[in-house]
């Protein structure tokens, strides 16, 4: 059978019958060769990640591997006040728990690349394990590379389930627990976190700020006064009023002496309950989970920044975006060089390195700029570029330069840019520094060098995150405001009171036999005036509810009572307020007077009529006969022919030495003997109560009539 020669040269390629087949394979080679570099090409381009061509990414990876070749973990030297470098150790001890070889990254917030810089990371380093990235809220992502680990859901649970002052370091912790559990249990957990925060519930703030101890302590100051002051003010007034109730079978006397004491006592022992459990309430003492640097956390950043100036002028941080490039950086240099060679130029030393609330100089470009010429050791121009927000700012240090122009009167377009600026990822950092070197090639020279002063320090941050203490600050003024509260609430509850009580009194008038008597024998003007306003209340309650038949001679005796009581007041006509007008009076032997008169109109109403009061004391009540009894201790030979209550009559026949101390003293109007006198030496128509109701009445009259 024959064969078509094609068939054979395409299965014998290798063999070379004739000399033209030599050609054909070099070809044939050459096209294979070709083939195989493209697709090759083609591989590697997709392979390669996509941050390969990005030189900043390439830029901090290659120094992040650097520093994690010799430790798993690395701290930026940039955030010493919330994550100082000397909590490595504690970051590498946690990351021992995972279970899995684990390399932490803890950077500033804005320069973190997420997954881009951890597969950065991790292509460079060329190890396998877990690659954590973290900042200074706490872990932000996780991926996982040849092993087995829930990232997502551990990094879900340290979110959802910590508030947001936990700290980086609670943070990492919580997140390498969940690792540590394995994929099933790390999935329900996040699944149950993400729910509950959903619903609402959100984790409570572990800390406090500054205003928060602030309010505590006026809370206390508050506390400490009110609640005392409340005790000794509002509980005497409330059992006052309601002595004052309707139906109140309280007795009218003054607070016995052995327990005056017992509010004072329990006012003190309030104030002192709550200074002491105060601090235990309020038992805060920091203000952020950020641990206290060292010295060497706050010198570590502005170390480094010095030692670079010292070999190259401009310095690029490597931690943050790379906004300068070869040519751009050539250039700088450049300009640099010319400007140190001009009339009065000098040294000028560019550090793009972002200035963040957290570092060292807390933020300030001024005091980081001082440092760095501190420690760079020589004299010139500090430029603080921040690739972060994209200001310039410009420090001389002993130049023969306006400092003063470059500090304040720097033009915008270079400090902060324009609206292109804004908008450029960069910054246009190498065109507004390069118009920067034309500005200062421009910039007038002085005959003296000349340096800003030494600006002031940032806040220690060793006290920084130390709450005051809760008895400081704002308790003082509390302690002013607890009384105005108290004072506040007292006139509101004074006006509550009243109004309740006298709805009472319209709703449940009290009989007139429900009022006790009271029998002191030396009261006070404020008792007498207390005790005057409740009779004459009272009997105003018995005209209105009981009204009496006019012909009686009950009746009589009751008006006429009344109209003496009001005419020793000085009250024309009915008054609703007839028993406050008629003790507004100080007079003690006038509100004697008007107590005697009230009760006996009472007494008339009630079917009593009453002609003899006791004589000794008219306090007592009705007489029950008359009895010849000395009443003055110092005169025994003296005595008088008085009417008697059954007490004073018991007191005469058993003791009679006793009766000068039943005898009614009031305080008297001159000073008198001891500041009291007895009753009927006082003054005014009492001294007529002796002989009788009537008599009184009577007196009461002729003194009006006689006034008139």
């Amino acid at each position: 059978m024959s064969h078509r020669p094609t068939d054979w040269h395409i299965l014998d390629l290798d063999k070379d019958p004739t000399p033209g087949w030599a050609t054909m394979r070099r070809f044939q080679a050459a096209v294979r060769a070709a083939l195989a570099i493209a697709v090759l090409t083609v591989l590697v381009a997709v392979a390669a990640p996509a941050h390969a061509a990005d030189p900043s990414v390439s830029t901090q990876a290659a120094h992040l591997v650097s520093r994690l070749r010799t430790g798993p973990v690395y701290v930026t030297d940039q955030l010493p006040r919330e994550i100082p470098r000397s909590t490595a150790p504690a970051f590498a001890e946690v990351a021992m728990r995972t279970g899995v070889p684990t390399y932490v990254l803890v950077l500033p917030l804005w320069s973190t690349g997420g997954r881009t810089l951890l597969d950065a990371v991790h292509d460079r380093l060329g190890r396998d394990g877990l690659y954590v990235l973290i900042d200074e809220s706490g872990v932000t992502d996780a991926a996982a590379y040849g092993v087995r680990a829930p990232t997502d859901d551990a990094v879900t649970v340290s979110l959802y389930e910590l508030p947001y002052d936990a700290g980086p370091l609670r943070s990492f912790q919580r997140f390498a627990e969940v690792v540590a559990q394995g994929p099933e249990r790390a999935a329900d957990r996040a699944e149950a976190a993400r729910e509950k925060y959903d619903a609402g519930n959100e984790p409570a703030d572990m800390y406090i700020g500054p205003s928060d101890r602030e309010n505590q302590s006026l809370l206390t100051g508050i506390a400490l006064t009110a609640v005392p002051l409340s005790i000794l003010i509002l509980v005497p007034y409330v059992r006052r009023w309601r002595r004052r109730l309707p139906g109140a079978q309280a007795r009218q006397r003054p607070v016995r002496r052995a327990r005056a004491w017992i509010l004072p006592t329990v006012a003190l022992l309030s104030a002192a309950a709550i200074a002491a459990t105060a601090p235990t309430v309020f038992d805060q003492t920091r203000s952020s989970a950020a641990p206290t640097p060292t010295p060497d956390d706050l010198t570590a950043r502005a170390d480094r920044v010095a030692a670079g100036l010292k070999q190259d002028p401009v310095y690029a941080d490597p931690e943050s975006p790379q906004l300068l490039d070869a040519r751009q950086r050539a250039r700088l240099h450049d300009r640099i060089r010319a400007f140190a060679r001009s009339d009065g130029g000098g040294p000028v030393y560019a550090a793009l390195v972002p200035q963040l609330p957290e570092d060292e100089s807390a933020g300030d470009s001024e005091l980081f700029a001082a440092a760095v010429h501190h420690r760079v050791g020589k004299d010139g121009v500090y430029v603080v570029a921040d690739p972060f927000n994209g200001t310039i700012d410009v420090f001389n240090h002993g130049l023969r330069l306006d400092s003063i122009d470059l500090y304040f009167d720097l033009p915008e377009s270079i400090a902060y840019g324009n609206e292109a600026a804004a908008e450029a990822d960069d910054h246009l950092m190498a065109e507004r520094l390069d118009r920067l070197m034309t500005h200062l090639d421009k910039s007038p020279r002085t005959e003296e060098p000349e340096a800003l002063s030494d600006p002031a320090p940032a806040p220690n941050p060793r006290t920084a995150t130390t709450l005051p203490r809760l008895y400081s600050g704002e308790v003082w003024p509390g302690l002013f405001m607890g009384a105005v509260v108290v004072m506040m609430l007292f006139v509101v509850m004074s006006g509550a009171l009243g109004m309740i009580a006298r709805t009472l009194r319209r709703r449940s008038p009290e009989p007139a036999q429900s009022l006790p008597l009271s029998q002191p024998s030396a009261p006070s003007t404020r008792f007498l005036r207390r005790t005057a306003r409740t009779e004459l209340r009272a009997l105003e309650r018995s005209f209105t509810t009981h009204p009496p038949d006019s012909a009686s001679a009950a009746h009589t005796r009751a008006a006429d009572c009344r109209e003496a009581a009001m005419l020793l007041a000085g009250v024309n006509g009915d008054t609703d307020r007839f028993a406050d007008t008629a003790t507004a009076t100080t007079d003690p032997a006038t509100l004697v007077a008007l107590i005697v008169l009230a009760r006996a109109g009472r007494a008339a109403l009630a079917g009593d009529v009453e002609d003899r009061v006791c004589g000794v004391n008219p306090l007592h009540g009705p007489a029950e006969t008359r009895r010849d009894v000395r009443v003055s201790a110092t005169e025994r030979n003296r005595r008088r022919w008085l009417p008697v209550c059954t007490r004073c009559l018991n007191a005469a026949i058993a003791e009679p030495s006793s009766v000068p101390a039943l005898l009614l003293t009031l305080p008297a109007p001159s000073g008198g003997d001891n500041g009291r006198v007895p009753y009927y030496e006082a003054g005014g128509p009492l001294a007529a109560v002796r002989d009788g109701v009537p008599q009184l009445v009577r007196r009461v009259r002729e003194a009006m009539l006689t006034a008139r």
